[in-house]
């Protein structure tokens, strides 16, 4: 990671307006102020790992605040913020739910106002990254900001240990394999984020929770070809007509939803140059289609090209 800003050898009186305007360029706009009268002491380093934003952040105790005003003065780029702490304790208020934060635990901020209170000997790990790609699986984040997922939970751990690790060797990554990681990064944190979910939220979401899980399975068996509603209401242990009764709530078909992912995976695979070698063939079969000639019609409806001419236009080559 690259060190952006150090108060070490800033004088004691410069350092905290100092720290302002490098958060304002890194993070946005916020409002901020110490809470205790300590010299300001901080710390900001920051990498780009794919489509992940990561900061690690060593800070003295301070209040920060966003605020309706803040958020206007932001472009909305689509993105949520996911705190890892690292060191020391943290409190943060969003959404009505007020939640202390210790070493280990992850937790989403961020896209409406909220208050993150910091400790004196506070370090963590501040991940920008698409919101979409934990709405896809875990519906609207107000209903898990300022929810935290703790160590004690495995898949918390994983996804903590992840981060930090990839941290570490930022520098040492080829821009393809840090797109990769950091999908798998993303996985991770919402993998972690569903367990908790599906452990301790209230009755009235449940609907929610079910769907995340039927989401996930979805992702995680695109390549069976049998896969089709009625399989993955068995596989959620509920009745055909229950589960689409739940993705109806959400405006959501069964059927459409697989089929989209499908697609969306075929997409993503056909513009990653690691899977240049693979005939596209292989690639719909990979993503549960068993014929080439309807994946090749159900792809040019979806994107508007063909298989060949997305993944030509993709990787730069000549679009037949």
């Amino acid at each position: 990671m690259r060190t952006v800003l150090t108060t070490e050898t800033i004088a004691p009186h410069l350092r905290f307006r100092l720290w302002q305007e490098m958060l304002l360029d890194r993070i946005g706009p916020v409002e901020q102020k110490q809470i205790d009268d300590r010299p300001f002491q901080g710390r900001i380093e920051t990498a780009d790992v794919g489509d992940i934003r990561i900061t690690r952040v060593a800070e003295s105790g301070l209040r920060t605040e966003v605020t309706p005003a803040t958020l206007r003065r932001r472009d909305d780029a689509g993105t949520v913020f996911v705190l890892i702490q690292l060191a020391g304790r943290s409190k943060s208020s969003q959404d009505g739910r007020d939640a202390v934060q210790g070493p280990g635990d992850i937790m989403v901020l961020g896209g409406r106002p909220n208050v993150h209170l910091s400790s004196h000997t506070d370090r963590s790990l501040v991940l920008e990254l698409p919101r979409e790609r934990l709405e896809d699986f875990l519906g609207p984040t107000k209903v898990y900001t300022a929810f935290p997922v703790g160590p004690t939970s495995p898949g918390a751990l994983l996804a903590a240990n992840f981060f930090q690790g990839l941290s570490e060797m930022t520098d040492d990554l080829a821009p393809e394999t840090a797109g990769r990681l950091s999908k798998i990064g993303v996985d991770l944190i919402v993998a972690s984020l569903a367990e908790r979910l599906a452990q301790e939220l209230p009755q009235d979401l449940y609907g929610t929770v079910i769907i995340q899980r039927a989401k996930a399975y979805v992702e995680e068996n695109l390549a069976d070809p049998t896969l089709d509603p009625r399989q993955l209401a068995a596989a959620m242990g509920l009745s055909l007509r229950r589960l689409q009764e739940l993705f109806h709530k959400q405006g959501q078909h069964i059927s459409d939803w697989i089929w989209e992912r499908r697609l969306r995976a075929a997409g993503q695979r056909l513009s990653d140059s690691a899977c240049g070698h693979l005939a596209i063939a292989v690639i719909a079969y990979g993503c549960g289609f068993s014929n080439s000639a309807h994946f090749s019609r159900r792809f040019k409806d979806r994107f508007g090209l063909t298989p060949r001419e997305y993944r030509s236009a993709a990787l730069g080559g000549p679009t037949p």
